[in-house]
């Protein structure tokens, strides 16, 4: 991705602009806010045009009924006199015109289908629906918040998380079905762990007098046996299984599962008095688990997006400072200076206060929603452009010719840091819905206030920068000998309530030279 013309001067250096965004209730991690926002209001039209539906079929109704009444009334007089009734030419020619014209038009009345429109409707908007993969995608953030942010599922399915508003608490409440449903994503996904979590909410809701269409109380005892098995926790899984053959004796996969249970678990006893094993071995394989992780920091990474990272030092803590900076009395700054803030004192992380006004993020947003798109990382093995798992984000880039707001930016970012911008990369703007992270990765070779979560981390030297609207957090990735400064390592964290906007500025070595010399040791 980078040409290094000289190992001197091989250095590149984060700024991410912090911007907020307001908050939406749920996230499809794979569509960016915009979308997301546009779906509202889809789905707002809709109920809109499936009221209007409903008051034209009462409407229609409404008239039969009107039809049906007045004759019931008429035929019920001419019913008491028949011959009488007719002799009256006048009702006699009434009645031949109901039954040759009026009934007929009741029949067009009664066929005639008021749906249209609302399928109209529906049929067109469906094609901006989420699909299979995005509603799963929204399970997975869910799983992901539950993970990082140590949350029970009581807690999410209340939809008491931290940071929300009272009014989406309110909104926010998952049902019996929802449970089941994340439960079912999980089990797809050979996640027992999350499937069991799940599959117990689900049925503590249907204990609790809950009632569903879709779901009962055999159908969830069935995935809860299996997963809890699967974990190794043959006993659960066994009562489990007796539970649901209390319901249904006749299940015939549960009456298979309970020999083949009992006969495993009195294998598994007679191990254990042979081979007597220890009391926390086997509590360990009976609470089950999450699955081995491919991410070794995992533990602290989550950690840190929990605000549980290490702590300063008092006497370290002194040593960061604010302060009013010019940039060694650059003509922009030295009668307004910006705020500058020490977040980390090694690595050095710096955030500028006040750097983008609201007027121009909005600006940048509006240009960058059209154009958002899965962000991708660079596969090592072929050398091009995927999207990761461990990555779920939609990004856009800007350059600096498309609008003065963003040129006006880049010259802000090179006026602020000293460095020449005329090298760097276009501007990256870049969204992170409900539960979008980025894990901890290396930048060499952000915009929004944030209800909760979404801070970016640094997993090696324990640093927590928190999402903080128009501000700008500024380090190094390279030492000024040109080699990687691995302590930049660094993540961002779930969002857990609300949506992150940043911004990225990423400047290359080349045409630093003379800007920032380089030096044979590896300092800060």
């Amino acid at each position: 991705m980078y040409i290094f013309l000289s190992l001197c001067f091989f250095y590149k250096f984060i700024l991410k602009i912090l911007q907020f965004s307001s908050w939406y209730l749920s996230s499809c991690v794979f569509l960016d806010p915009g979308q997301m926002t546009d779906l509202l209001f889809t789905e707002k039209d809709l109920v809109t045009s499936l009221k209007d539906y409903i008051q034209a079929e009462e409407n229609k109704l409404e008239q039969i009924k009107k039809w049906a009444d007045r004759l019931d009334v008429l035929s019920a007089a001419a019913m008491q006199d028949p011959e009488g009734f007719l002799g009256h030419p006048v009702n006699a020619f009434k009645l031949m015109k109901r039954l040759n014209t009026e009934w007929a038009e009741l029949e067009n009345l009664v066929l005639k289908d008021m749906s249209d429109g609302f399928i109209s409707n529906l049929t067109i908007q469906r094609q901006f629906f989420p699909n299979d993969e995005d509603q799963t995608g929204a399970a997975k953030a869910l799983l992901r918040l539950q993970d990082t942010y140590q949350l029970d599922t009581n807690t999410i399915s209340t939809g008491d998380l931290p940071g929300s508003s009272s009014l989406a608490t309110l909104s926010s409440v998952l049902t019996v079905d929802d449970c089941y449903d994340l439960g079912r994503v999980a089990y797809s996904e050979a996640d027992y762990y999350h499937t069991e979590l799940w599959m117990a909410q689900a049925l503590r809701q249907l204990d609790q007098g809950e009632t569903s269409s879709a779901v009962d109380d055999v159908t969830v005892l069935d995935y809860l046996s299996y997963s809890v098995y699967q974990q190794g926790a043959l006993e659960r899984a066994l009562e489990f299984t007796k539970r649901l053959l209390q319901l249904d004796p006749a299940h015939q996969r549960a009456n298979g599962n309970l020999k083949y249970f009992e006969y495993q678990l009195a294998k598994q006893r007679k191990v254990e008095v042979n081979k007597r094993e220890e009391p926390e071995s086997r509590q360990k394989r009976e609470m089950g688990g999450r699955s081995n992780d491919y991410l070794p920091e995992r533990k602290k990474y989550e950690q840190l997006c929990r605000g549980e990272g290490i702590k300063m030092t008092p006497r370290r803590q002194s040593r960061l400072f604010c302060r009013y900076y010019d940039n060694n009395r650059h003509p922009r700054y030295v009668i307004g200076p910006v705020k500058q803030e020490d977040e980390w004192d090694r690595p050095l992380i710096v955030r500028f206060h006040s750097i983008v006004s609201d007027k121009e993020m909005d600006k940048v947003k509006e240009l960058a929603k059209p154009r958002l798109r899965r962000a991708t990382v660079h596969d090592p093995q072929t050398g091009k452009l995927t999207t990761a798992h461990y990555r779920v984000s939609k990004s856009a880039w800007l350059g600096a010719y498309e609008h003065p707001v963003v040129d006006q930016i880049n010259q802000r970012i090179e006026d602020i840091t000293g460095l020449d911008v005329s090298t760097a990369e276009d501007l990256q703007v870049a969204n992170y819905g409900v539960g979008g992270q980025y894990e901890p990765h290396f930048d060499f070779g952000r915009m929004s206030d944030v209800q909760a979560g979404g801070a970016t981390v640094f997993t090696d030297v324990g640093a927590a920068v928190l999402p903080k609207k128009g501000t700008a957090v500024f380090w190094y990735n390279l030492f000024p000998s040109g080699e990687g400064d691995y302590r930049t390592r660094h993540a961002a964290c779930p969002v857990l309530v609300g949506n992150k906007w940043v911004s990225n500025k990423w400047i290359h070595e080349r045409g630093q030279e003379f800007r920032r010399r380089c030096g044979l040791k590896e300092t800060d």
